[in-house]
């Protein structure tokens, strides 16, 4: 059976999406975009809502952009190879390969996805995740922690919940980013 992550770069007072403005720094630099990519490279399936989708198309088309570094050109290909789902009411068309809309975030159906699955599948997006989580469909949270203290927006866990969750993995990188990988116990 194939996992389902839950990743975000997030602030460090926890904000997935800041109220105002980016996230801060570190999570910016060609060592951190490498390791990202070789965490997620084997990801068969990735399940966003609409924004998280608009904001992450831009890698269908990155390898036509001049002078792309190798490491951005790689992460590129491995996301066009994958297959996207984007949980939206108000989207008409997707504008990437391997892509569908679901009007509606079936959690008996995504438990089917992880079941028939050969390769792990990521749920990205704070208001998406907050459905998995609540559904107890979230096997690991992989938390890229930038510098910075945002002070409001979106929380990377959805107000109410309770988890026990065993740390597996943490890397400090020269930027000061923090990536720690929670597994669900």
């Amino acid at each position: 059976m194939a996992k389902l992550i839950y990743s975000m770069i997030t602030s460090l007072d926890g904000y997935a999406e800041a109220a105002e403005g980016g996230l801060g720094t570190g999570a910016d630099d060609q060592e951190v975009h490498s390791f990202i990519g070789d965490v997620f490279r084997a990801v068969g399936t990735y399940l966003y809502g609409r924004r998280m989708y608009e904001t992450m198309v831009w890698w269908e088309t990155a390898h036509t952009e001049p002078d792309v570094p190798p490491h951005i050109l790689r992460y590129a290909r491995d996301w066009q190879a994958a297959e996207k789902i984007v949980y939206s009411t108000t989207l008409e068309s997707v504008s990437s390969a391997k892509t569908r809309i679901e009007r509606t975030f079936d959690p008996d159906a995504v438990r089917q996805l992880k079941a028939e699955a050969d390769h792990d599948l990521t749920v990205d997006g704070p208001n998406l995740a907050a459905q998995a989580i609540a559904a107890g469909l979230v096997d690991e949270y992989h938390l890229f922690v930038t510098t910075s203290v945002v002070g409001g927006g979106k929380r990377f866990f959805p107000d109410g919940v309770r988890l026990d969750l065993e740390l597996v993995e943490q890397r400090v990188f020269d930027s000061g980013l923090i990536y720690a990988r929670y597994r669900t116990r």
